[in-house]
Order: structure tokens, then sequence, then C-alpha cells
């Protein structure tokens, strides 16, 4: 009897140990279910992601959300600074992303590129002498690292980074398909957002001064405004106009007249910041947006891009010297307050512009009026 009566005890215990361990596997099962489920909303999430700044802003949101990860960084290998310079002529708020990081060669990234084997994620011990790159402002007690290259057909273009303060959260004995399926998908979504927008970029500029056109223009102008609003900070614009661009035409050729519009075009650049626009609006027409500067700023530029222009003569293709001028009309917007509706204010800035350059071509040209 005692011993059946152990017996029974033992086949309890046995069925109460197989109940908790069945139960932790149920609980596990439904762990990795909702893991995975999370993963493939962010996938979904960032391959409708319809711009560069919804993209890199998702991935920043969501990845350490749903991958439990104290620090992720983002490398873009942008020889030339391409990508950062049209992505911010498009509007994109850099200081907004602040672990989105730019770096003009791929051996930046820390992988062995001189092998002809794949390049594989790199996973170790957080070191931050040796990441200073890749992590320039990293999270107090960060322990483990992973680094996940960028691929699209064979070729780096970025690196993701990720980072946890738990140690044996990123090891070199760890599988790495998840995390490389992770960069696949990110990577593809990469390229193909920054071709969306360099060929938006390429649809917004003039094709033969290089410039904005007069679409990019009208949008940036609405975007500008509201972001002054916001802000608080004043915007002005410039009306230029070539004087007397016609008689250059007749007398020169209409290639004469193309290379003094190129010509214009880049002597106004050289005068303005890298947050400011400049577009061509149409004929001999140039309009400038300038970004936080007051009237009296905004003036002082148009002074310089008007003595830019004029005080060297354009030097033409067969040789000849021809003298131009500009008359430029300067307008400020004080979006300080309210106002009226930011569609009715760009427009009431670009007419009081255009009236100031009226007055200047009155006045008898070469002039800047304010």
């Amino acid at each position: 009897m005692h011993e059946r009566g152990a017996s029974v005890r033992e086949l309890i215990a046995e069925n109460e140990a197989l109940r908790r361990q069945l139960a932790s596997l149920l609980d596990q099962a439904e762990g990795n279910h909702a893991i995975m489920m999370r993963h493939q909303a962010f996938d979904l999430e960032i391959v409708g992601a319809a711009s560069f700044q919804e993209l890199v802003g998702t991935i920043f949101r969501r990845l350490p959300e749903i991958a439990r990860l104290d620090a992720v960084t983002l490398s873009l290998v942008d020889p030339g600074a391409d990508i950062y310079t049209v992505m911010h002529k498009l509007g994109v708020d850099f200081e907004t992303l602040p672990a989105l990081l730019f770096h003009e060669c791929a051996e930046e990234l820390g992988y062995e590129l001189d092998t002809d084997q794949a390049l594989r994620p790199l996973l170790g011990r957080f070191e931050p002498a040796a990441l200073r790159q890749l992590f320039p402002h990293p999270a107090p007690g960060l322990a483990s690292v992973a680094l996940v290259p960028l691929l699209r057909n064979k070729r780096l273009i970025g690196s993701l980074n990720l980072a946890s303060r738990d140690p044996g959260r990123f090891t070199p004995l760890l599988g790495t398909d998840f995390v490389e399926h992770m960069g696949s998908i990110i990577a593809i979504c990469l390229e193909n957002v920054i071709s969306n927008e360099m060929l938006k970029y390429i649809g917004l500029t003039d094709a033969l001064t290089g410039v904005y056109n007069r679409r990019y223009i009208d949008r940036r102008l609405l975007e500008e405004i509201a972001r002054a609003r916001r802000q608080a900070y004043p915007v002005s614009c410039m009306y230029i106009d070539i004087d007397h661009f016609k008689q250059v035409n007749d007398r020169h050729g209409h290639l004469a007249g193309d290379d003094v519009l190129r010509e214009v075009a880049a002597r106004i650049k050289t005068e303005l910041r890298i947050s400011d626009a400049l577009a061509r609006f149409g004929g001999e027409e140039f309009v400038v947006l300038l970004i936080d500067a007051d009237l009296a700023s905004a003036t002082l530029v148009a002074q310089r891009i008007r003595a830019g222009v004029a005080d060297q003569p354009f030097l033409l293709a067969d040789g000849q010297e021809v003298p131009v001028t500009v008359s430029i009309g300067v307008a400020v917007l004080d979006a300080a307050g309210a106002g009226p509706a930011i569609e009715d204010a760009a427009q009431q800035m670009l007419a009081l512009a255009d009236q100031a350059l009226y007055q200047a071509k009155e006045n008898g040209r070469n002039q800047v009026v304010g």
C-alpha cells in the first residue's frame, strides 16, 4: 500500500511538472507570436512609408519599442553629401533625427570590405571608443551591439546599429537570420524611398539653371510659413528680375540668354545659406526664400546679390563680355501670431515682393526696394 501511494504521488508530481512545462511553452509560444506580429506590423509600416522622413522616423520611433533596444542609430553611405543635400532641400528636418548619420565612405562603418565573403552582421560587446562614429552620443550603460549591414545588389548602402544594456543580448554566438531579415527589408525601403525622393527633386528643379522651379517654391513657401509660425521667426522673400533680358536674347541669341540665366542663378546662390531656397519663377524671374531673416537682413542679402551680378560682366561662350544687372523687390512676413491663412499669407508676401520689384524697375533698375 505504501509503495502504491508513493507511486501515485510521483505520478501526480510528474503530471504537475508536465503541466507547468506545457504552460511555460504556451507562454513562450504566445510571446514569440506577439513578437512576430509586432515585427510584421513594423515591416508593413516601413514598407508603406511615403517619404524619407516618414521612413527614418518610423525606424527610430518603433524599432526600440518592438525589439526592446536601448539605442538605435542608422548610418548611410553618402559620398559628396548628395542624399543629405537633396533631403534637406525637400524639407527633411534633420534636427528631429539626431540618430541619423551620414558617412563619406563605406569604410567608416567598420565592416571588412576587402574580402570576397558576403558581409554579415557584427555582434559583440559595446566598445564606445571603437564605435564612436556609429554611436556619437551613446546612452549610458550600453553593453552589447549588433551592426547590421544594409546591402543592395551586394553594395553597402549603410548600417543599422542596434545596442542594448543587456550584455547577453548580442554575442558572436547568436544566430543572425532575424537581424539580417530586418536589415534587408530596411535596405530595400531606404533605396526605394531615396530613389523616389530624388525623382521628386528632379521634378521640382528647373532643367536649365539647376535651381528649383515654381512648383517647388510654392510648396516650400507654405511649409516654411507654417514652421515659422510655430517657432515665431520671420520669413522673407525676394523677387528678382534680370534687367533688359530681351535685349540679350535679341543681340546675342537665345543660347547666350541661357548662359546668362545660368550664371545669374549661380551668382545668386553664392550669397545664400543652405537653409534658403532659390527658384526660377519663369522667364528671367527668380524668387528667393530666406528663412529666419527680417527685412533688414533680407535687404542686405539682396544688395549683395545685386552687386554680385552687376560688378562683374558675363563672359559668353563666344568670348564676348555682356554687362548684366538685376532689380530686386524684398518683402517680409512677420510670423508672430496667427495672421491670415497660410495660403493667403504666401500670396500676400509674393505680391508685396512683386510690387517692390516693380518699384525698383520704375526707379531705374539695378536697384533693391524693400
